[in-house]
């Protein structure tokens, strides 16, 4: 509800008398997308941590009206997707409306809820954008095509989108991107890395290691552990990380896979049927942060197999808790992972399986180049500081304030 009585946008603000109020708009808590939660949490959590003086930071998450869900005759996934679009285009951007009064600044940490920026002032309004991922239909739709009516919803959040007064992505890679398409000019749009929690560290977790323990069984505790973290969305190539553990498991047989992140698709399965290594496989859902960590000190190597990236958060976490990484080499990844990561072409399975081997091998010789690379990712990985984050962020808010003070 407005404040009745409440001052002119900034006007407040600019005599200094009180900090920039910015609504933090986050994802449905039920939409499960733990990246996403992430950058909304942590971003607050360091505002009002390191900032409270100067940005009075307040997290808007709703949560999800369930309508369809409550109706037990109506098959489960129509019932969560339409739920879910009508929050997102209908229950959401009403919320917002009501809210617009009692803020200076709206901040959507989360590019595919863009279409909340038709509901608000967009000269005061900021987007967070980590990928493509949402437009790719309107802007590459060879590559993926979609129906009219997913084109249609696509639109209006793109729509959405390119009025935000600024975009903040969270890789260079992104930007390069946004820019290429035309969407913004270069002055509207500022990179800003995404950090790292704190839970994800080096250092033993007795409780944490404990809990992980025994969620693996006890032929997997004492195996070569090589580790994926994520979604088994198309672009992340379950298919090439299936291929290559198959490889090595022929060369190193009590290696395992251990995939961090919900169940495989029924293609996926088949295909490590196929491959004979649906016994050598673990598949674990989410985990919480600290569980997940003492997974990464666990594992051998993660493995990120992916085609494409907006960020590649498992590598930040998987050097930050000391494990080594090998990835696909895509500029992004390189770009978070530094010269601290080996890389191999994107589906390049021979080049993949040679790549993991040698690193096994390092591991098995207790190699010092193993080690070495252990420090410099160590050392590479501290400059993803969600600290460092909110303070660049709150520099953001007070130019686009700035900039929107003579619309009031």
């Amino acid at each position: 509800m407005a404040t009745r009585g409440m001052e002119p946008v900034g006007e407040a603000v600019a005599r200094g008398q009180r900090p920039i109020r910015v609504a933090v708009i986050c994802d449905f808590l039920e939409e499960n997308w733990p990246s996403m939660d992430l950058n909304g949490d942590m971003l607050c959590h360091f505002l009002q941590q390191d900032h409270a003086r100067e940005i009075a930071a307040t997290q808007v998450r709703p949560a999800l009206h369930r309508r369809l869900m409550r109706i037990p005759l109506i098959r489960k996934p129509f019932a969560w997707n339409a739920d879910r679009l009508m929050n997102r285009f209908v229950d959401y951007p009403r919320q917002v409306r009501r809210q617009r009064d009692q803020f200076d600044l709206f901040h959507v940490v989360d590019h595919s809820y863009a279409q909340l920026v038709h509901d608000l002032p967009a000269n005061r309004t900021l987007v967070t954008c980590h990928d493509l991922d949402t437009f790719r239909c309107l802007l590459e739709p060879e590559r993926e095509p979609r129906p009219r009516w997913f084109q249609s919803m696509a639109q209006r959040t793109l729509d959405g989108f390119r009025q935000a007064a600024h975009v903040i992505c969270n890789s260079n890679a992104t930007r390069s991107q946004l820019l290429r398409h035309g969407l913004f000019p270069p002055e509207r749009v500022t990179v800003i890395h995404s950090g790292v929690h704190p839970a994800f560290a080096a250092i033993p977790d007795p409780v944490a290691d404990a809990r992980a323990a025994a969620l693996l069984p006890l032929e997997a505790s004492n195996a070569v552990v090589l580790l994926n973290v994520g979604s088994t969305i198309p672009r992340k190539r379950i298919d090439v990380l299936l291929r290559v553990f198959a490889s090595v498991v022929q060369q190193v047989p009590e290696t395992r896979l251990i995939r961090v992140g919900g169940p495989f698709t029924e293609a996926q399965l088949q295909l490590a049927r196929e491959l004979g290594v649906e016994q050598s496989v673990l598949v674990l859902p989410f985990l919480d942060r600290k569980e997940l960590a003492s997974v990464y000190r666990r594992a051998a190597l993660l493995l990120q197999t992916s085609e494409a990236e907006g960020f590649g958060m498992p590598l930040a976490e998987a050097m930050a808790c000391g494990c080594p990484v090998v990835a696909s080499d895509l500029p992004v990844l390189r770009e978070i992972g530094g010269t601290a990561c080996a890389y191999c072409p994107v589906g390049d399975i021979g080049h993949w399986t040679q790549t993991v081997l040698g690193r096994l091998r390092e591991r098995a010789e207790q190699n010092g180049r193993l080690k070495s690379s252990r420090h410099e990712a160590l050392a590479w990985v501290k400059g993803f500081s969600w600290a460092e984050n909110a303070r660049r962020t709150a520099e953001i808010y007070k130019d686009v304030l700035q900039q929107s003070a003579p619309c009031h």
